[in-house]
């Protein structure tokens, strides 16, 4: 089944969300929109998403700029990859609850795993071109801020990818490659959780979750850096 356009019931719940109303309202039902909806063609996001990927990468290397004066170029180059990715996107998404108002085929809805958390994140980088084209810059950068803000001024954001350190870490002190298995995979489609495995040989395994393999993946790796004293532990409980 294909979902309409929004109702101005849902209109209102999403907006009220996002923090922005839309002065032309085709703008947020275009962002929405995959290219797999019926008559989408031509209206879909997928020109918006170019522009969105664009917006919020302005935003946040302007944030970084401005909040890391001292970080050389490098580290805010790992931090602006870090906050643009798809899983961070896809993690706005999530919390925005957008999956509920996507408009997209009946062929999509069966597609699970990273390609859905993808479609998160590409709805996330339309949905801010939809909002600069509506509303300006300073209202794209009000809606990046109140989404990115806190993680792009975490004093741990300089990292590396946790999977290229682990394996690093681990080929120099054991001789060996980690190796990753998927142990679950619960949820409905468009919510998956995954729970994967990290086995380095010569020390203890480690678990992660969370809504794709990748990122599963990289919360076990972590785990194990962090509890190797290779990170510092960021866990402030």
């Amino acid at each position: 089944m294909i979902r309409k356009s929004l109702n101005a019931e849902n209109r209102q719940k999403l907006e009220a969300a996002i923090g922005y109303h839309f002065v032309q309202q085709e703008r947020l039902d275009r962002a929405l929109t995959h290219a797999s909806a019926r008559n989408a063609k031509g209206s879909n996001y997928e020109r918006l998403e170019f522009l969105g990927d664009r917006v919020l990468g302005l935003c946040i290397a302007e944030h970084l700029f401005q909040t890391f004066r001292d970080a050389a170029e490098g580290e805010l180059s790992v931090r602006l990859n870090q906050l643009v990715s798809a899983e961070s996107c896809a993690v706005v998404a999530d919390a925005l609850e957008l999956h509920l108002f996507i408009r997209t085929g009946a062929d999509v809805k069966r597609v699970t795993g990273k390609h859905m958390l993808n479609i998160r994140a590409d709805v996330v980088e339309s949905l801010i071109a939809a909002i600069y084209l509506d509303g300006g810059m300073e209202a794209a950068r009000g809606f990046v801020l109140r989404h990115w803000g806190t993680r792009a001024s975490r004093a741990d954001g300089a990292r590396r990818d946790a999977k290229t350190e682990l394996q690093e870490w681990a080929h120099a002190k054991f001789g060996v490659a980690p190796s990753y298995r998927v142990d679950d995979r619960s949820g409905p489609d468009h919510d998956p959780r995954f729970t994967v495995t990290v086995e380095v040989a010569g020390t203890a395994p480690e678990t992660g979750t969370d809504r794709s393999k990748r990122a599963a993946e990289q919360v076990a790796a972590t785990k194990v850096l962090e509890r190797e004293g290779v990170w510092k532990s960021t866990d402030l409980g």
